[in-house]
């Protein structure tokens, strides 16, 4: 296992000697310490909220950083020349309208705020605002990730458009699902990850082709052993307890089932129980108030340290006022991005150089 999900912010070496990256809608830093731990100098970020960003500075020490919607900063007039010599340009979008826990349709082209402090933005276009700021900082790389949603139905389209879009600006695009469970981290999470690589630098890389198009290999396909919940089980007795409305079922829900299979209308669905002999269930941001992951022994929601290594987050890493549900919740894996980045690296980046 190159990178360990087990680790902490305060020994950790970070050798800064890849390439330079900057990270949009960066939350706490998720991402941020993937590039890290495979060897980027991430000199900056941007993140719409003030919480989230105050966390982000206080454990990454950012060169630059920016707390306003992706919209204005695309826009600045005093953006530094560093900024216009990436390696990569990095970003998760918020996910909502797209996530099959989501409104999905319902919420396509409306004004919403993603949470609560945040301005109201159309989240579904925030991808395109992103695409807008890779078009003028011409990074030789983009990497954006989004729930799997993204290529089902008819957000299919919207896949598609970001495709075209990252086309427009001058990359060759492609996009991979890929599972955080086969990358060495102990949780079952599937995102799709899109790259681009700048047109110009495309063509000193190995291409695979078919009837229509040529792009530059990247070959993902991890395969680390699963890492299963009892690997990070505190076996902790206490904490905090199911809601009343899953008393009545969870001594009838099998370990890793989730809650609607036992309730008599297919309700609670979203809740499920830890199975000690696979990795945990993506953990996600649905109910703020509780983490509906409940240990298959004890009558308690996972704890906040068991979602840390799930995440493959520091165990010393500081959420200050950010709750750890919510963070691990919206935040790439560290570990997930560090396997990745690395893989750029390899495959792309030191080829072009």
């Amino acid at each position: 296992m190159q990178f360990n999900y087990n680790w902490n912010l305060s020994n950790a070496v970070f050798a800064k000697n890849k390439g330079k990256v900057f990270s949009c809608f960066a939350c706490t830093g998720g991402s941020t310490m993937g590039y890290k731990l495979a060897g980027f100098d991430v000199i900056g970020a941007n993140e719409i909220d003030p919480k989230m960003m105050a966390v982000y500075t206080e454990n990454h020490k950012p060169k630059y950083s920016y707390c306003e919607p992706i919209q204005t900063f695309k826009d600045r007039a005093d953006l530094p020349d560093e900024l216009f010599d990436l390696d990569i340009l990095d970003g998760s979008p918020p996910c909502s309208s797209f996530s099959l826990a989501g409104r999905r349709e319902k919420d396509w082209g409306k004004e919403k705020k993603f949470r609560e402090g945040q301005s109201k933005q159309v989240l579904d276009r925030l991808f395109f605002d992103f695409i807008d700021l890779a078009k003028r900082l011409q990074p030789k790389v983009v990497i954006a990730e989004n729930v799997e949603g993204l290529t089902f139905g008819k957000a299919k389209n919207y896949l598609i458009e970001i495709l075209k879009e990252l086309d427009s600006a001058g990359y060759i695009p492609q996009f991979q699902v890929l599972d955080s469970s086969e990358m060495g981290v102990p949780q079952r999470r599937r995102r799709v990850f899109i790259f681009g690589i700048r047109k110009n630098l495309a063509a000193k890389l190995p291409q695979k082709s078919d009837l229509f198009n040529s792009t530059p290999v990247l070959n993902l396909a991890f395969s680390e052993q699963e890492i299963p919940f009892s690997a990070i089980d505190t076996d902790e007795p206490e904490g905090v307890g199911l809601a009343p409305c899953y008393r009545p079922y969870y001594d009838l829900v099998k370990p890793g089932a989730n809650f609607g299979t036992v309730h008599p209308k297919g309700h609670l669905f979203c809740a499920s129980k830890t199975n000690p002999d696979k990795p945990l269930v993506t953990i996600a941001g649905v109910n703020q108030k509780q983490c509906q992951i409940f240990h298959h022994k004890y009558k308690r929601s996972i704890n906040n340290t068991e979602m840390v290594l799930a995440s493959s987050f520091p165990l010393d890493f500081n959420f200050g006022k950010v709750k750890v549900l919510y963070a691990c919740a919206m935040s790439v894996p560290p570990v997930v991005m560090a396997q990745i980045a690395n893989q750029i690296s390899l495959q792309w980046l030191e080829k072009v150089k």
